[in-house]
């Protein structure tokens, strides 16, 4: 089997994100628009390729003035920079269902490698015949070294926001 044209099916995938608030605390998010390509070969997923661009302006963490001020340039600065975005560079099967995809993930005008730990789920017929593909990914960064730093300290002790930022990823594709 050859690299074929995958779709992603946005309804049934998510870009989540989650990152210590106050060093006790995790603050939950998303990004809502997003697109992209995937190039699949089911019998040798490791020839497989993934881009995709997010709308940086799409993040929700379903407080508005949260959201407001990760759109500013405090944060993500969408104004500037209005899209992340992910090109895989290499695709290891390290068994049937467990990958390793590294590639480059940028934000912010700041592009650094990230690997991705992926669970292929899967693919099966669909009730309206066509051909879907399930995977699961995750991987954290940390949110300083692509020039997100604005923070503040607590009179407690700590800050505001944490470094780390774990990222996860459920995605459905259909075969185009």
């Amino acid at each position: 089997m050859a690299l074929e044209t995958w779709e992603f099916d946005t309804s049934h995938s998510g870009i989540h994100f989650s990152v210590r608030h106050m060093v006790i605390a995790k603050v939950r998010g998303a990004f809502t628009k997003w697109s992209g390509t995937l190039k699949l070969d089911l019998e040798n997923l490791a020839a497989s390729t993934v881009d995709v661009k997010i709308e940086a302006g799409s993040i929700d963490t379903k407080e508005a003035q949260r959201d407001g001020h990760l759109r500013s340039p405090d944060f993500l600065d969408v104004e500037k920079f209005p899209t992340l975005e992910f090109k895989s560079k290499k695709v290891e099967a390290e068994s049937k269902e467990r990958l390793r995809v590294t590639g480059d993930l940028t934000i912010r005008g700041v592009t650094r490698e990230v690997v991705l730990e992926t669970e292929f789920a899967g693919s099966g017929k669909d009730p309206w015949g066509g051909t879907r593909a399930g995977f699961s990914a995750s991987t954290h960064i940390d949110r300083k070294d692509f020039g997100l730093t604005w923070n503040q300290a607590l009179e407690t002790g700590g800050i505001l926001v944490g470094d780390r930022v774990d990222i996860t990823l459920d995605v459905e594709a259909k075969k185009a």
